[in-house]
Order: structure tokens, then C-alpha cells, then sequence
């Protein structure tokens, strides 16, 4: 029987070395802890040799552990396991948001879900360092008030430095993913977003900071919902168009702790 030549480019592809050969060498390397946050990758013609496949199929091994999160590449100096905390790419995310048609409310009750926690985390594990870097931008979101574009930026970074300052590299990584499809989403509108709009947002910043900082989990947490309810308020007057979001029942307060401090309210 003569074979097509669909048949034979069939073959011909079966034989051709996968990228997953590339990508599972490093996922070996990590699981053994030959490679651990920071360290830098073998050279590509060594891995090509390594894993006994060309310098193009490593090269687009590479291109998709970079596009998992899992390498970066620095010009001039080679790819590396990146450090710090762990990040997950938002591409994916963002399809499915254009996909089905995320809407606002449901964007902020995923927000609900996991920030009202991770506020909570951040009151019982902040650092000196992570609570200052929560203050700094407070601090920028009321500078910036006349300028929508840039407290944006400073309002994506608060929520970004709380689940840092949770103390779980899971829950910061979530809240990173959420923040940046967050970002894509609200830049185009935030421009209708009034003063009054971002002053509440900013004064809110500051209750939930200061709860941080005074280790009260039940006050943070409660701050942080109230928020989030605060804002999909405030933007539902901006984009009327989108479904009526449900009423949103407040949070149950948790027992406080034996021995914790309540927070002294300061501005």
C-alpha cells in the first residue's frame, strides 16, 4: 500500500525531538535540586547535548518554561530559575476572560475570595519591609489622585504588596495573576473614575494598612472586604451596562487571638 504524503509528514513529526523533552530535563533538574531559585541554566549547547536534541528545539523548550513562569532569560548572561516569589503568567486567564465574557462582579467576588485572606495572612506575618512598602503606596495613591492612569498603578501595586505580605507564596502568586488581568481590564475605563471615587479607594488603602500594621487579622480582613465591595460599587456607576451585581453579605468577624493588639487609628 502506497503511503500519502499525510501519512509520511506524520511520521516525519513523530520522530522529531519535542520540546517536552526540554522541558522535562529541567523539571527532573529542579525535582532533584540540581537547580533552585536564582541558579543559571546550563548553556544551550550544553543542554542540547544533555537531552540529546538541536539548539532550535532547546531554544523552544526555553520559550515555553519562560512563557510557565518557570525561566527568564537576561541578555548576555544566560536563562535562569527566576527568585523570588513565584509568578504566574496572566495570558491564559485573560483568553478565558475574552472568552466568556468575565463580568465585573465576578472578577470581584474571585477578588473577595482570595484578598480578604490574604489581608488576614498579612496582619499576622508582614515584615518591617513588606508594611513599609504597604505605606509607600498609600502614600502614592493620595499623591497621585489627579492622575487616574498612575494611582491606578499605585492602587494594583497595594493589593499586590498584601499578598506578598501574607506570608504564602501560593495566595501572592494568585493575587499577582488576578492584579494584572485586573490591570488589562480597568486602564481602559479608569478615566471615568472620580476623585471622590479615588480618595474612598485610598482611604480604604490606609484602614486595611493599618490594620496590617497593628497585627488585627479580624480588622484587616473586615477592611479589605468592605473595599472590594466599595469599589465594584463605585465601578458599576462607571460601566452601567454590565449585569446588576448580588448584594454581597459582610464577612463574619473571626475570634481574635489571645494576646493580639488592638490597632490605634492613625492618619
Amino acid at each position: 500500500m502506497a503511503v500519502t504524503s499525510a501519512a509520511r509528514r506524520d511520521e516525519d513529526r513523530n520522530l522529531e525531538p519535542s520540546t517536552d523533552q526540554v522541558v522535562t530535563f529541567v523539571r527532573h533538574l529542579i525535582d532533584r535540586g540540581a537547580l533552585r531559585p536564582g541558579d543559571r541554566l546550563p548553556a544551550e549547547r550544553d543542554l542540547a547535548t544533555q537531552v540529546g536534541v538541536s539548539r532550535p528545539t532547546v531554544r523552544a523548550g526555553l520559550r515555553a518554561l519562560a512563557a510557565m513562569g518557570v525561566v527568564i532569560s537576561r541578555h548576555g548572561s544566560g536563562t535562569y530559575i527566576p527568585d523570588g516569589r513565584p509568578a504566574l503568567g496572566s495570558e491564559a486567564l485573560s483568553f478565558l476572560a475574552a472568552l466568556h465574557g468575565f463580568t465585573r462582579e465576578e472578577m470581584y467576588e474571585a477578588r473577595r475570595i482570595l484578598e480578604v485572606g490574604a489581608a488576614g495572612l498579612a496582619a499576622e506575618r508582614a515584615t518591617s519591609d513588606q508594611i513599609a512598602t504597604l505605606a509607600e503606596e498609600v502614600a502614592s495613591a493620595f499623591a497621585s489622585i489627579e492622575d487616574p492612569q498612575l494611582f491606578l498603578v499605585h492602587d494594583i501595586n497595594f493589593h499586590r504588596a498584601v499578598g506578598d505580605a501574607s506570608g504564602n507564596p501560593i495566595v501572592a502568586s494568585l493575587t499577582e495573576m488576578v492584579s494584572a488581568l485586573y490591570y488589562e481590564r480597568r486602564r481602559e475605563n479608569v478615566g471615568r473614575a472620580t476623585e471622590r471615587d479615588m480618595r474612598d479607594a485610598a482611604e480604604m488603602h490606609r484602614r486595611i494598612y493599618q490594620a496590617i500594621r497593628g497585627r488585627n487579622a479580624d480588622v484587616a480582613r473586615q477592611a479589605m472586604h468592605e473595599h472590594l465591595i466599595q469599589a465594584s460599587a463605585h465601578q458599576a456607576r462607571e460601566t452601567p451596562d454590565e449585569r446588576p451585581a448580588p448584594a454581597a453579605a459582610p464577612i463574619a468577624p473571626h475570634k481574635r487571638a489571645r494576646g493580639t493588639r488592638r490597632p490605634v487609628a492613625r492618619r
